[in-house]
């Protein structure tokens, strides 16, 4: 999909035309609209797809008419019937009269907060306008990381209830999300810090170095929820062990009761004749209240020694 916008006023407009100054949004594109591209702005093809491979690294690249920036971006996917997080590549390409942005898949709070969060935002600034993407890039990890953390921290409430076999394979789908997140946050920052080195705007610097300190902060977050991610499974791991402890001891306990009347109904099982109340017509009666007996003062010792 294709789409054009410029700013009006600070009021970001979508419009038909490839005028100069103008935001080119390819969203998952085809050949056809590629190539328009391409032919327009005189970029190379492989340069342009760049962004639609899940294997590109960030980086920079400066041609003699483009430079073209690799940044990841968060999105959700689903995996095991669940919503996670991943990364994908976002190319953004600024020509001498646009800026191109291309990527695989629409990230709709990503333009909200192009659309209403900037500040002195202008399409026709294009390297200040690259930074504000990369600034709305960096708060958008900060939000799905927050995401992340209220999830994790529903998943640990949940261990002393009862732990289902879900929110395990869930905590390994958030730490596996965390891997993606810290490998992406760090090429960023690494283009990030080269885009500051070659500035040549001082008027941009306060909004370079706001979007440095969201990246780092980013980055910081991303480790600090890993570690807390590492102590939940540890915490889970423990509470399932102990539950299983207890499981066993009391497996054992009931069966150390229930081992008084075999043993007794065994022996008078046997054919001897002097066994106690052998003979008696209340015989069966009484051992039973015996047996009875036994097993409800073992039960109480037990008890008493927290076995039951």
């Amino acid at each position: 999909m294709l789409n054009i916008y410029s700013t009006e006023n600070g009021v970001l407009n979508e419009v038909n035309e490839l005028k100069p100054g103008v935001w080119v949004k390819l969203t998952t594109p085809d050949a056809e609209e590629n190539q328009q591209i391409v032919n327009h702005y005189g970029i190379d093809y492989t340069d342009l797809v760049a962004a639609l491979d899940d294997e590109e690294s960030s980086r920079i690249e400066i041609e003699d008419n483009y430079t073209l920036i690799l940044v990841d971006i968060p999105i959700t996917e689903i995996r095991n019937d669940e919503q996670y997080y991943t990364t994908i590549p976002l190319g953004i390409i600024i020509t001498e009269d646009a800026v191109i942005t291309v990527c695989r898949q629409e990230v709709e709070i990503f333009e909200k907060n192009l659309r209403f969060k900037m500040r002195k935002f202008s399409t026709r600034k294009k390297m200040r306008f690259t930074y504000h993407i990369l600034y709305s890039i960096a708060k958008l990890y900060l939000y799905d990381l927050r995401d992340i953390d209220k999830t994790r921290t529903e998943i640990e409430e949940r261990a002393g209830k009862g732990t289902l076999d879900t929110d395990i394979i869930s905590l390994h789908e958030l730490e596996s999300t965390l891997v993606y997140f810290a490998t992406s946050l760090r090429a960023n920052n690494m283009v990030i810090t080269r885009l500051m080195r070659t500035n040549e705007f001082p008027e941009d610097e306060e909004l370079i170095e706001d979007t440095i300190i969201e990246n780092n902060q980013a980055i910081e977050m991303t480790t600090i929820y890993r570690d807390i991610i590492d102590s939940t499974r540890e915490l889970i791991s423990a509470v399932m062990d102990n539950r299983l402890n207890n499981v066993m001891k009391y497996l054992t306990s009931i069966t150390l009761v229930m081992a008084i009347p075999t043993v007794i109904s065994g022996i008078y099982g046997m054919n001897v004749a002097w066994l106690p109340f052998a003979g008696s017509v209340w015989g069966f009666g009484i051992i039973c209240i015996f047996t009875l007996t036994i097993c409800i003062i073992t039960m109480h010792i037990l008890k008493r020694k927290h076995m039951l």
